[in-house]
């Protein structure tokens, strides 16, 4: 449930896609669990009574921030102490090392696989490793079972998905062919019916699915990349990919440094405290409202990493990391109010896309808010003008 920040290579995954979402402003770890965890068994629950959490149906992230960026009607310095010496900063020069290897894998990774394109090949035999697209039905003893079969099944020969020899008995077949795949189901195979019997899968090969990867050209980035990124060719693509690989190497150590120089007031503001605790409930409300059951249900089904019997219990249990998000923000803008930066609209469209990659910043603040996307990019701006002035040991 806890947000994490849009890091600067996984904006450059977005920046290619145009489909993900920005994430919240602190770097804390999100829960492992999935919605999947929350829904039908969970969604039958009408005992509990949502209505003091109507107003989270107006709900907006940019709800806590100003037109600057800034926590709203909050000055940071008043509740963080920076020392003379905050920006002077020694951290391992491995973290600001970034190999050519390094900057190839994350673009044929996240660039050039979003841009791959699938062929079905009919003209050689499946080996594997290949990826198939197959139709099959099982018998035993000639009488077709429950669950034996299925249609135009996609399955990667060796990935180990289907039973012992089920796979290796596909390769070396051409598309077009129908054979016989002979299985014996385990011992311990989880169906009782099925356990140790002997099975015969009369099986087509269809095609076998072929992944073609783009190759990488100055033309190619110029005609896919350049309309929504700023980059125009190899060269500024692989300098931006770098800069973006550097910067999250170097952020956690950086932010660490920075956070034990300073000193914070006993009371953090409340109106802070406030809104991180409104982004937390709003992200179960909104599973609430998706699964059509209440918030207590989602508190107790585990979905939140561990049981609570209430919602209140779960803000009480997450106040430690409440007032780290806020913290994390408050010492941000308290840099950002020292050194004179802030996030206006002007900066918004000017540094979005060096920062991110993304020319045009309307498809996050749509969603989000223009207010909350400079929050973003002011702790962008704010940690870059730190690691752009480390010293390194």
């Amino acid at each position: 449930m806890k947000k994490k920040t849009l890091y600067r290579t996984a904006a450059c995954a977005l920046a290619v896609t145009m489909t993900a979402s920005l994430a919240g402003c602190s770097k804390t770890e999100e829960s492992t669990s999935t919605a999947e965890t929350a829904t039908a068994e969970t969604a039958t629950s009408e005992s509990a009574d949502d209505s003091a959490y109507d107003y989270l149906a107006e709900f907006s992230y940019s709800d806590g921030f100003d037109e600057n960026g800034y926590l709203k009607d909050v000055t940071a310095l008043d509740y963080v102490t920076l020392p003379d010496d905050y920006a002077d900063i020694t951290i391992d020069a491995s973290l600001g090392e970034v190999s050519d290897q390094d900057i190839s894998d994350y673009i044929n990774s996240n660039v050039l696989s979003s841009f791959a394109t699938t062929n079905q090949v009919t003209d050689r035999a499946a080996a594997m490793g290949d990826t198939v697209n197959i139709d099959y039905v099982g018998s035993i003893d000639g009488v077709e079972f429950d669950g034996g079969s299925a249609q135009g099944y996609n399955l990667e020969l060796g990935s180990g998905s289907f039973i012992d020899d089920f796979e290796d008995q596909i390769a070396g077949h051409t598309p077009g062919e129908t054979f016989d795949v002979t299985v014996t189901f385990p011992e311990n195979y989880s169906s009782a019916d099925l356990a140790g019997k002997d099975a015969v899968f009369s099986t087509t090969l269809n095609y076998i699915n072929e992944t073609v990867t783009p190759e990488l050209t100055d033309a190619w980035v110029q005609e896919n990349l350049s309309p929504t990124m700023g980059v125009s060719d190899v060269a500024s693509l692989n300098e931006f990919v770098k800069n973006q690989i550097a910067f999250n190497n170097q952020y956690r150590d950086v932010y660490t440094a920075l956070h034990d120089k300073v000193s914070f007031a006993e009371e953090l503001p409340e109106s802070g405290k406030e809104y991180f605790r409104n982004v937390l409930l709003y992200g179960i409300y909104s599973y609430a409202q998706n699964y059509g059951t209440d918030m207590n249900t989602i508190a107790s089904s585990g979905f939140l990493g561990s049981g609570y019997s209430t919602v209140e219990e779960f803000i009480e249990d997450m106040d430690e990391s409440i007032s780290t998000q806020l913290e994390q923000t408050l010492l941000l803008q308290a840099i950002a109010e020292k050194e004179g930066l802030k996030c206006d609209t002007d900066t918004l469209n000017a540094e979005f896309v060096n920062q991110y990659g993304v020319k045009d910043p309307s498809n996050f603040t749509a969603i989000y808010g223009e207010n909350y996307v400079k929050c973003q990019l002011l702790d962008s701006l704010v940690m870059q003008s730190l690691i752009d002035n480390v010293k390194y040991e």
